[in-house]
């Protein structure tokens, strides 16, 4: 196996990571309401408060991979997010726990503008989609996994527990990845761009990089219901028990890894047959709108074992076009693929900090787990809207401001 391989499924790993210890407080939230008697509209806020700093500190921590390197700024941020996920464990009040998960999202933010930051300097443009597509579906693997591991441990042991087993797997992983890779030997780097000084004016006079930010924006919103509400929404909204909820609210995210894989080899193919403009949109305007639709009859379903199966459809859907977003970053971003992609996801965690907190508010308000159901299919309506505004053959530092 050739060493970039080998670079690829650390980054595999890691996303698995990612998404265990981000879901485990998901996983694990029907129990920890109670416990900490938490109602729907202060859980949106626990929720909320790492989404929040995930998308305060995004961008610099992605330009901190461009200008420093990535192996220290990975190694950097695992060991920051390891820590906050042990101390979730400890946490036994509200405000506290708002505090370390907004420090918590706080150290994980530029993981995946990093890992994007990698795949620039190991793949060639035409691959690019298909290693983001094994990354963002090793992300769904994590949170497949992320219930069916935390309910026997807290069942067994106490929440408290999946908390610290799952922070202590990222040690190993920072261990690994600073003893075994170097940013110095990736074969598409150079000398002279290790340190690129980021053009903030000329990305952000760009329409190029506000129709990106605009679209994560509002494709973040149903993301985020699957990241942090898809759980409680199948206990308390669809009258599932625990042990149900683990393996339907893994359902999902299995078919999201499928579907990331799937959907980078769609997208490479796409733009292999319609060209770099047509078939590098397509695939995310069509399946932003398929998830929309999904979602909207998903509110008004009755059988909750239909509304499993049309959520899982409608994540699977949506889960399609995240390769072709990340690798339009890499492609119009150039040698600032970590600023671009930094700022594209920073815009998706402010809309997945609003559909957090929302969800909540709605669900406090009217005791209506599928009016806020609505509200996210909108956005991603708009979502699709914007994807097909978007043109990777333009390199945003090639175009002139706001063309």
């Amino acid at each position: 196996m050739e060493r970039r391989h080998w670079v690829l499924a650390l980054l595999v790993l890691l996303s698995i990571i990612t998404f265990l210890d981000r879901l485990c407080i998901a996983a694990a939230g029907p129990l920890m309401q109670d416990e900490l008697k938490i109602p729907p509209e202060k859980w949106g806020l626990v929720l909320g408060a790492f989404v929040l700093a995930y998308g305060l500190f995004e961008i610099p921590t992605g330009v901190m991979g461009d200008r420093f390197g990535h192996r220290s700024t990975l190694t950097r941020i695992v060991l920051w997010w390891s820590g906050f996920t042990m101390l979730t464990g400890t946490m036994s009040s509200f405000m506290p726990l708002v505090i370390v998960r907004f420090l918590f999202g706080a150290g994980e933010a530029g993981a995946y503008p990093n890992m994007a930051g990698v795949i620039s300097r190991w793949f060639p443009v035409g691959e690019r989609a298909r290693a983001q597509g094994f990354v963002w579906g090793a992300s769904r693997a994590g949170g497949a996994l992320a219930p069916l591991v935390v309910v026997p441990v807290q069942s067994a042991f106490g929440w408290r527990a999946a908390f610290y087993v799952f922070g202590a797997i990222g040690l190993v992983w920072c261990a690994v990845w600073w003893t075994w890779y170097r940013d110095a030997n990736a074969p598409l780097a150079t000398s002279t761009e290790s340190h690129p000084a980021t053009p903030w004016r000329e990305l952000f006079s760009s329409r190029q990089m506000w129709l990106i930010v605009a679209m994560y924006g509002s494709y973040a919103w149903g993301s985020w219901f699957y990241f942090s509400w898809l759980h409680t929404y199948l206990v308390k909204g669809r009258g599932f028990t625990s042990g149900e909820m683990a393996v339907f609210a893994a359902l999902p995210f299995a078919v999201g890894a499928v579907s990331n894989v799937i959907g980078g080899y769609l997208c490479d193919f796409a733009v292999l047959r319609l060209g770099q403009r047509l078939g590098g949109t397509i695939l995310g305007s069509t399946c932003l709108t398929a998830g929309a639709l999904l979602l909207i009859v998903t509110s008004f379903t009755k059988d909750k074992n239909v509304a499993v199966i049309l959520l899982t459809l409608g994540f699977g859907v949506m889960d399609l076009m995240l390769p072709s977003a990340w690798a339009i970053c890499l492609d119009i971003g150039g040698k600032h693929a970590g600023a671009v992609s930094g700022a594209m996801n920073s815009s998706g965690q402010f809309g997945g900090f609003l559909c957090t907190v929302l969800f909540g508010f709605l669900v406090g308000q009217y005791n209506d787990y599928d009016l806020p159901l609505r509200v996210i299919a909108v956005m991603l309506l708009i979502a699709a809207a914007l994807f097909t505004r978007i043109d990777p053959t333009k390199p945003i530092l090639n175009t002139s401001p706001l063309q």
